[in-house]
This record gives structure tokens, sequence and C-alpha cells, in this order.
């Protein structure tokens, strides 16, 4: 068997990985990589503020560098890439981050981008993120729904203000496609693109389908 892409979710919500895992498998074909998934307990809830990220791309850097040796590819399954530059220097291996790829494909669906964020904690990094990747100009807002990374994904309680979020974004800030800015609303992307009626990008998928694309290219799978 082939080494498996590694999605790697930093924070300590095993809830949300295993909804991560549903959305890949989903994804997978026969001739794919196979897929392992990790909660690493970086942080104890989900990753909200820019002290949860910095200590998440510390195990990640960690986790990446104990394993790389045994995996085809990794995959950094928080919108905010914790680790991501710093698990490059310790592998060659592919190592995506899901933040990045969504922006990415977000700008090969629309040209202004509305980003949909768990808690108004995380916006300040997205923001520095945007700017350091020199995009910001190409979003056009960012608005948080204030729930908690494990909240967000659950549908009773977070899918009505993730499509008013979605729709306020269209409407008043312009935007023409949406990203996900959370890992944990990955479940809840296909009912949001209805409602909303514009592309929604979700991080995890986008991803996914990114790193066993690679892997194939690369004979890895």
């Amino acid at each position: 068997m082939s080494d498996p892409i590694i999605f790697l979710n930093p924070n300590g919500l095993a809830d949300v990985t295993r909804e991560i895992e549903r959305t890949v498998r989903a994804l997978c074909v026969e001739q794919d990589a196979p897929a392992a998934f990790e909660t690493l307990h970086a942080v104890e809830g989900g990753i909200e503020t820019q002290r949860d990220s910095d200590r998440a791309a510390v195990a990640v850097a960690q986790y990446v560098a104990r394993h790389e040796a045994n995996a085809a590819a990794f995959v950094i399954a928080c919108y905010s890439d914790p680790g991501l530059h710093a698990a490059r220097e310790v592998t060659n291996k592919p190592v995506i981050g899901i933040g990045a790829a969504a922006m990415a494909v977000a700008l090969a669906r629309g040209s202004r981008i509305g980003v949909i964020a768990a808690s108004t904690h995380g916006m300040p990094r997205h923001w520095r993120a945007y700017h350091a990747a020199r995009i910001a100009n190409l979003v056009a807002g960012e608005r948080a729904v204030n729930l908690g990374v494990d909240e967000s994904g659950n549908r009773d309680i977070a899918l009505d203000k993730l499509i008013a979020t979605g729709r306020t974004l269209r409407d008043e800030d312009g935007a023409d496609v949406i990203v996900l800015g959370c890992a944990g609303m990955t479940p809840l992307r296909a009912e949001i693109e209805r409602a909303v009626g514009v592309p929604v990008i979700d991080p995890c998928s986008t991803a996914a389908s990114l790193a066993f694309s690679i892997c194939r290219e690369r004979g890895l799978a």
C-alpha cells in the first residue's frame, strides 16, 4: 500500500476531524493515495486567537518532522494554515494549507471573495494573511458568525447564520464567491451555496482534491 496523505486537524476537536474525514473520503477514488486523519490537540478547543494558531504551528511542524518519511503528503486542516511554512522546511513532501488552497480556487471562481469566519477573534489573523499573500484587495469582506469551531458545522445551530452571513457578503460587500473560513463548516457547504446563489468554497474538500491530484501526478497514489 502506498503512503497516506495525512490530514492534520491541529485543534482538540475530534468531532471536527470526523466531519473532515467524511468530506474527504467522499472525494476519494480507487486510484488515490489512502487518507489518514489526526487530531493534534495543540489547543483544547478550536483555533481562534493568534496564540492558538502559534501553538498549533509548532505542533504541526513537529508532527510533520516525525512522520514525513511515511507520508505521501500533508494537509493542514485549519483555515489559518498554522505551521505551513515551518512544515515545508522539514520535508520535501507536499504540504497543503486548506486556507491557501481555498483562496486560490475562489479566485478561479470569482473576482471578489467573501469569507465567513467562525469568530471575530480570528479575523485580524486572517487579514494579516491576506495582506501577506497580497490578495487583500480581492477580499470583498469577511464577517463572523461568532460560533465555536465545534458549533460551526452543526446544522441546527449554524446553518441559518451561515446563510444570512453569506447573503450579507453577497449583497452588502459585493462578493461573488464565498469561502468558508473554518474547517468546522465543511458539512454545510452545499446547503449554503444553494441558499446564497454564488459559489461556496469549502477549504477541506478543495485542499483534499488538490492533494489527491498532486499525489497522482507524482506517482504516489
